[in-house]
């Protein structure tokens, strides 16, 4: 499936996980390509919260890979379940139900017997899990921390994308920090000092990126809900999930 242009606004009706929700199946094709693609984003919050039940490396590989398989040839999206309109709970909701009655280490015919049809960079996860702090959370709260930076991620990938194909990346870089720093970041002065512009110039990029930001985030949130209904909830999901303390 296409991606939407940053800041395009994409309708709700064309969004991938209404899509896979219309279908009823993800075995129909556009409705399994959606959900392929979503998996592809958002799988590492799931092999995190599989690493901190206390598998080890090499189990939670073998479950998170026999996981998206068993999703993406045969699961249905249950209608029963009212967090079904979001992505994030029904992925989680799906593996703890794989974990307790779909996984055993005894009967497993071989390790990585399912293959998930999307591709999964295990090194690069068990590096990004190694250099993450300890985390008091429990794996619940853990795994919606995870699923919000990958969101983050997600859209400041994008949005340099955009900058770098307009030859801007040196002003993304510099500005991206503003985001979230607010007050406690570079001063524009310095900023415009290091680009050789003006600090108005700065100050109306940041003013412009921090509305890009908001506009992709929404998108970005609105690809992983049902309708727009979900869309502002979700959103207030992800800044709790950021801002809760280890607890």
């Amino acid at each position: 499936m296409t991606q939407a242009p940053v800041g395009g606004g994409t309708p709700f009706l064309t969004t991938r996980w209404s899509m896979v929700l219309a279908a009823g199946k993800p075995e129909a094709p556009a409705a399994r390509q959606a959900l392929s693609d979503l998996c592809q984003i958002y799988w590492y919050p799931l092999y995190a919260y599989v690493r901190r039940r206390g598998y080890s490396s090499e189990d939670a590989q073998d479950l998170t890979q026999s996981f998206f398989a068993r999703l993406l040839e045969r699961n249905t999206v249950g209608s029963a379940d009212p967090e079904r309109g979001r992505f994030r709970a029904f992925l989680l909701a799906s593996l703890k139900n794989f974990l307790s009655n779909e996984w055993d280490r005894n009967t497993a015919q071989k390790r990585g017997g399912g293959k998930s049809q999307i591709s999964l960079d295990f090194r690069l996860a068990d590096q990004r899990f190694a250099s993450e702090p300890a985390d008091p959370r429990t794996p619940e709260r853990a795994y919606e921390r995870a699923w919000a930076l990958s969101v983050l991620e997600r859209v400041l990938e994008r949005i340099g994308e955009d900058f770098r194909a307009r030859s801007r990346g040196d002003l993304f870089d510099a500005l991206k920090p503003t985001l979230t720093a607010g007050e406690d970041g570079t001063p524009y002065a310095q900023i415009a000092r290091n680009l050789g512009m003006s600090e108005g110039s700065i100050k109306v990029a940041a003013h412009r990126l921090r509305g890009t930001f908001r506009d992709a985030l929404r998108e970005e949130i609105g690809q992983t809900v049902a309708d727009a209904t979900d869309l502002e909830d979700e959103l207030s999901h992800l800044i709790a999930a950021l801002a809760a303390e280890g607890t």
